[in-house]
């Protein structure tokens, strides 16, 4: 009665799509969570509008110490062949900026249609189930067999899916399993962070940025080796927005931020512009035709206080380069993130070099596979990780 073909532990994205994937191959196929209902970060996810896919997905809008391997999961199953199937659910979606694809009307849509899915393939699903421990029968004459111990009896099956997801927002259920049966078996997971998520600053800033609390600009954000344009949001407590959290996939503790307030401007061209047109204009005039008054005032406190009060055409041109320079280049170094709490993702996890790439099964464990966030593959901000779930969900599903 608990013998299954296949057995995945996660009702999340990839655990849904495999199991539906797995299922219409007529594979017995039994999927235990440990929350009261699946599918909990697919509801939260986009605003509750679900960010399903992004029309441009490729390998390079993923982090990974191997960054080709995602490269065949994404190759053959694509963000198309989802949108192929949100259409036959006939559920109402639209493009957003950059090739983003959200619900119209609920994440709830998203959520129905992968139950459906399973469903209609026989899939069982177990809810509030938590997993005990996990064990593997390593037989000569057969295949292994897998026996799942859990707070509602023991099941078997000759296949094994690690669906969990990483250690992002653990308000949701979020726990370290996946990466505790991996080293179980002696799979490599590579150390985790968080990802796509904000950024703590302490020290000189802080009180400013308290202040600036709400006040978004567009601006591009850089480090040594990565830069991202867009929205960037003051908080209480350092910055956040979209640029922010794309950034935050690619920093390194105590690494130093770069901002640039005015990206679309040759700042210092357009001030000596200024002092011939405007010559009696102040410096926080003119910048807040271009920013938020209150980012001026506290720039201005910070970077040309002595000036403050001068007409541009009394100011060196030497003091408007040097103006102009930290407001394209204003260095900030933040204290931390703010954590797991508040991260979309993980970053890092199961070593992509114990998995293959077209099945997701370990090469150390046959039988055994990692689907999902909790292997080592990372997605940029827009649709792009629950692209990657959709993908090595569907890998792994034809080949249990």
């Amino acid at each position: 009665m608990n013998n299954y073909d296949v057995i995945i532990i996660g009702a999340g994205a990839s655990g849904l799509m495999c199991a539906a994937t797995a299922g219409k191959r007529n594979r017995k196929v039994l999927v235990l969570d440990k929350g009261k209902r699946p599918g909990r970060k697919i509801i939260v996810s986009g605003g509750g509008k679900c960010n399903f896919t992004n029309l441009y997905v490729e390998a390079g809008c993923y982090v990974s110490a191997n960054p080709h391997f995602c490269k065949s999961a994404l190759k053959r199953y694509t963000q198309h062949d989802f949108i192929g199937l949100i259409k036959q659910y006939n559920i109402p979606f639209e493009e957003r900026e950059e090739g983003q694809l959200f619900c119209m009307n609920s994440s709830e849509d998203i959520l129905k249609m992968l139950l459906a899915e399973c469903e209609g393939a026989g899939v069982k699903i177990i809810t509030s189930c938590e997993v005990k421990s996990v064990k593997a029968e390593n037989n000569e004459a057969g295949p292994t067999r897998f026996t799942i111990i859990t707070d509602k009896g023991e099941f078997k099956a000759a296949s094994l899916v690690v669906a969990t997801g990483g250690l992002s927002i653990p308000n949701l259920g979020a726990t370290g399993l996946g990466y505790e049966i991996a080293r179980q078996f002696g799979i490599s997971v590579l150390p985790t962070r968080a990802g796509l998520v904000p950024f703590r600053v302490t020290g000189k800033y802080s009180g400013m940025f308290e202040r600036l609390s709400g006040i978004t600009i567009d601006a591009t954000l850089s480090t040594s080796k990565k830069t991202f344009r867009g929205n960037v949001l003051f908080t209480h407590r350092g910055i956040s927005g979209p640029a922010t959290l794309q950034l935050s996939n690619y920093w390194n503790s105590g690494e130093t931020i770069t901002i640039n307030l005015l990206p679309d401007m040759d700042i210092y061209a357009w001030f000596r512009e200024e002092k011939l047109n405007h010559p009696k204009a102040l410096l926080r005039n003119l910048l807040s035709q271009h920013l938020p008054k209150n980012l001026v005032h506290e720039l201005q406190g910070l970077f040309w206080h002595g000036l403050a009060e001068k007409h541009i055409t009394d100011i060196p041109d030497k003091e408007l380069k040097r103006v102009a320079d930290t407001l394209t280049c204003w260095e900030i170094k933040p204290s931390d993130t703010e954590g797991f709490r508040t991260a979309e993702v993980t970053i890092g996890g199961v070593d992509t070099n114990e998995l293959s790439s077209k099945t997701m099964e370990t090469k150390k464990q046959p039988g055994l596979y990692f689907i999902g966030e909790v292997v080592d593959v990372t997605g940029h901000l827009g649709g792009f990780n629950l692209q990657w779930a959709w993908s090595s969900g569907h890998a792994a599903g034809e080949a249990v």
